[in-house]
């Protein structure tokens, strides 16, 4: 295993995780465990986690939409290489043999469409239904990891997540259309896209996608991109906030052919990408930015708000407690009307003084104010009477009771006759208020 490992280029943790993955997942093949881990960054739970979802049927866990992004196919502006001899006649017949191609591939690209858009109505092919897109690339990359072991790391899943994630994470993303029927398909396999320095650049710059052109998603890929020849490489990335395919490379090709086109149209759209990862780290600086100043502007209204609702309370407090002052005020004026009339009332219905005589007693009352009252009544007269002569006084307390002076003793209200009560002629007699 060591000279395996050391052949295959491994560290001693990365062989650790091939063998647990290997016992988890039940793949036999190192191969196919070394490419799903790499695919991964070598991220043990997600590379295990992908592969209990793809024998669900559901997407890979890279995928973040089910509709892939447009696609733009501009046949002109994009780069098209062949497996042509770059050594050639330069100068101007150089220059119109590059014309006379470029008008040939629009022409055929332009044409081979019309005729496929025909012949859709004419014949039915099996290949345009899209049935188990996932299935057809993963029975493609099983096929080809049986037949050409060493190969760049697949991206395992359809070409729509593939698009999704080469937009979401601003990378390069490398179509490769394959076709058993080519003469050229399997040189190029087990030559250029075996290379070790082929399979280096690929996974360190591009997400590298790949499928038969004999399944429905590999035929309805190659229709898109409208190649000629097979096997096929298409590069796509973002330009000008568009999924767009830059390059295509069609035909065999030596390994450092492809890598030096592969190199060559990496460092063209550089730029593009750079600008776009530059653009998408504005606009999330802006949406913290503006995630911030909303967060505290909540936070500002909340406070307000807080505050608002303070006062309204304060202020309904306060006019609570004014209401309820000004409710006590007047009950407590309705209450010394009521007293007053009440007097009033008690005064008009008093016996009227009588004269002196053997029969009448004349009374000394010292009310709590100190204001003296001298009044006579007949013994006959009652100790309600008594009261209610006291209390027609407008200085008299409201709840009150009248005392002796000595022996001190208290006179009780009621039907009682002043005689009965023990009370003489000149007596002084002391008003007390109870509520004192």
């Amino acid at each position: 295993m060591n000279l395996e490992d050391n052949a295959m280029g491994l560290t001693t943790e990365q062989t650790d995780k091939i063998l647990q993955f290997q016992d988890l997942t039940g793949i036999e093949d190192m191969s196919i465990c070394r490419d799903v881990l790499q695919r991964h960054q070598w991220d043990l739970e997600v590379a295990i986690q992908e592969q209990l979802n793809i024998r669900e049927g559901r997407p890979s866990v890279f995928a973040t939409e089910a509709r892939a992004p447009p696609v733009v196919h501009d046949h002109i502006a994009q780069q098209v290489f062949t497996d042509d001899s770059p050594e050639g006649p330069g100068g101007v017949t150089g220059l119109f043999r590059y014309v006379v191609n470029l008008v040939v591939s629009v022409c055929y690209s332009t044409i081979s469409s019309v005729l496929n858009l025909l012949l859709s109505f004419i014949r039915n092919d099996d290949r345009r239904l899209v049935t188990d897109p996932l299935g057809d690339v993963m029975g493609f990359i099983n096929s080809y990891t049986t037949r050409y072991n060493s190969h760049p790391v697949f991206y395992q899943g359809t070409y729509a997540q593939a698009l999704n994630d080469a937009k979401n994470e601003l990378r390069f993303l490398i179509v490769y259309l394959h076709s058993e029927s080519a003469a050229e398909t399997q040189n190029f396999c087990r030559n250029t896209l075996s290379d070790h320095d082929v399979i280096s650049f690929i996974n360190t710059h591009a997400l590298f996608w790949g499928c038969s052109v004999d399944t429905s998603e590999g035929w309805r890929v190659a229709q898109s991109v409208g190649g000629r020849r097979y096997p096929l490489l298409c590069l796509v990335c973002v330009r000008d906030h568009r999924m767009t395919v830059v390059a295509r490379s069609e035909g065999s090709c030596s390994p450092q052919q492809l890598i030096n086109r592969l190199q060559r149209i990496v460092s063209e759209n550089e730029p593009y990408l750079n600008a776009a990862r530059a653009d998408r780290v504005e606009r999330e600086v802006t949406a913290r930015l503006r995630a911030s100043q909303d967060e505290a502007y909540a936070e500002s209204l909340a406070a307000d708000q807080e505050k608002e609702r303070r006062r309204a309370a304060e202020r309904e407090a306060r006019a609570q407690r004014e209401q309820d002052d000004l409710n006590k005020r007047q009950q407590e004026e309705r209450r010394k009307q009521e007293v007053i009339e009440a007097r009033e009332t008690m005064a008009a219905q008093l016996p009227e003084e009588p004269k002196a005589g053997p029969e009448a007693i004349a009374l000394l009352i010292r009310l709590p104010t100190g204001e003296r009252l001298t009044r006579r009544f007949l013994f006959a007269h009652t100790t309600q009477d008594l009261y209610d002569f006291v209390f027609s006084h407008p200085q008299s307390p409201e709840e009150f009771e009248i005392t002796t002076n000595f022996p001190k003793r208290a006179i009780s209200r009621g039907p009682s006759k002043l005689i009965d009560v023990g009370l003489k002629d000149r007596d002084v007699l002391f008003v007390n208020d109870v509520n004192a």
